[in-house]
């Protein structure tokens, strides 16, 4: 795998009117003829995703839309699509075509934007031709003006671009706070016939990236091997992490005195909000008769016969409630919008997803009421790990051991204590 993948990219989505020139600025700002380009109207109609290197940033992946103005059944759908990436937007570029007057669905735009916190940076385009907007500032708006057809303007907007761009990525690095230059860390990788031929799954990978980039030590091994490893190393290691479903046996051979937890956990830190995930599990014990259980995957695969989102989990969540529960899945990147009806959603461990992605998932579970929780920590909460498995976590430790409290108060003397 010699590519940053789109999910550890920063997002950069471009907006605008059909035909106002977008994606004339995509293949102008990458250097490539990525979108589709036509005089007719609508030529973009579902997201175009064109990753790049922009320096001195790095990895980023520019999302090419459909028109805000689109019209018609389909047209409508696709203003849906076009909504639904600024869910994962981490910067937007919002185009203005400067031969048109009005700039109203513009306008409206940079005010949503602008609500979801989101950088922006506001485009005149085509400035090559006569301009009929009336810009003294455009509402106090500043713009950068381009021509994607002369490719003027395009140095200036790649500078401005540039300053917007979130500068904390480094802040959610996957381990690299957790462990010690030096530190053996053991990694456990089960190798069964759900893991793809000739290669380890995408969380694997970053994993080991993140750790030798922490100028610590990474050892891989099987769960059967586990024992045997750490007796060979010689010293103790700073943190083992194992695929969440070999977790009883892998809690079990480590001793008590080593941190460890899950890849799942891990990324649940890195990219979203692991307390919030964590306060999802204990909505598990207050599942009824006929609840309905979303499980929520980002990505689609092939599934296999003993798949761990349709099959294992719901097998889980069963017998450890021992209700009749009712369970729906969706998969991919669209995230369902009428989740009030779900008693929880379990999601996966998001290594398709950017993290913007993912806390808006878990903001939009949030607002609706709705407990949710990722496979890692439902996992380990399942199995009577959990409290172990966040030990490397000593905030979220704490708030784990705050919900168990007020449980336990409420339980015992019907009141709630709650102050997490």
């Amino acid at each position: 795998m010699n590519k940053t993948p789109r999910s550890s990219r920063i997002h950069i989505a471009i907006f605008g009117r059909r035909n106002a020139g977008k994606s004339s600025l995509i293949n102008a700002i990458t250097g490539q003829d990525t979108s589709l380009v036509s005089p007719v109207k609508g030529t973009t109609t579902d997201p175009v995703y064109k990753s790049m290197e922009l320096l001195p940033v790095g990895p980023v992946v520019f999302i090419d839309t459909a028109g805000i103005d689109d019209e018609g059944s389909l047209g409508e759908l696709r203003k849906k699509k076009t909504m639904e990436i600024l869910n994962r937007s981490e910067a937007a570029l919002i185009v203005f075509d400067s031969t048109e007057k009005d700039t109203s669905l513009e306008i409206e735009l940079v005010k949503m934007i602008d609500q979801k916190n989101i950088p922006f940076m506001c485009i005149l385009n085509k400035c090559d031709l006569e301009k009929k907007i009336q810009w003294s500032g455009l509402n106090g708006i500043p713009l950068v003006e381009t021509s994607a057809v002369e490719k003027t303007g395009i140095k200036t907007l790649k500078e401005k671009l540039v300053k917007i761009l979130p500068k904390d990525n480094e802040k959610f690095r996957i381990v690299g706070n957790l462990v010690n230059p030096g530190d053996f860390v053991v990694l456990v990788v089960p190798i069964d016939k759900a893991a793809p031929k000739g290669r380890l799954i995408l969380p694997q990978q970053q994993t080991i990236r993140d750790i030798l980039e922490s100028d610590a030590i990474a050892v891989v091994t099987k769960e059967y091997e586990l024992k045997e490893t750490l007796e060979n190393l010689g010293r103790k290691p700073g943190l083992v992490i194992t695929d969440s479903q070999a977790f009883l046996k892998v809690s079990a051979d480590t001793p008590k005195d080593i941190p460890m937890t899950s890849f799942s956990i891990l990324f649940a830190r890195s990219k979203g909000d692991l307390s919030e995930l964590v306060k999802g599990a204990a909505s598990i014990d207050k599942l009824k008769d006929g609840d309905k259980i979303l499980i929520a995957e980002a990505c689609t695969h092939h599934r296999q016969s003993d798949d761990i989102g349709t099959v294992k989990i719901p097998r889980w969540i069963r017998q450890h409630t021992g209700k009749k529960l009712v369970f729906e899945f969706s998969s991919g990147m669209s995230f369902p919008g009428d989740i009030e009806k779900y008693s929880l959603v379990v999601h996966c461990g998001s290594c398709m997803i950017n993290r913007q992605e993912l806390l808006y998932r878990i903001q939009n579970a949030k607002s609706s009421g709705v407990p949710i929780v990722n496979y890692g920590v439902l996992i380990a909460f399942i199995h009577g790990i959990l409290d172990r498995a966040l030990k490397p976590f000593p905030y979220t430790s704490i708030v784990w051991d705050e919900i168990k409290r007020e449980e336990y108060d409420y339980a015992n003397h019907g009141k709630s204590t709650k102050h997490y």
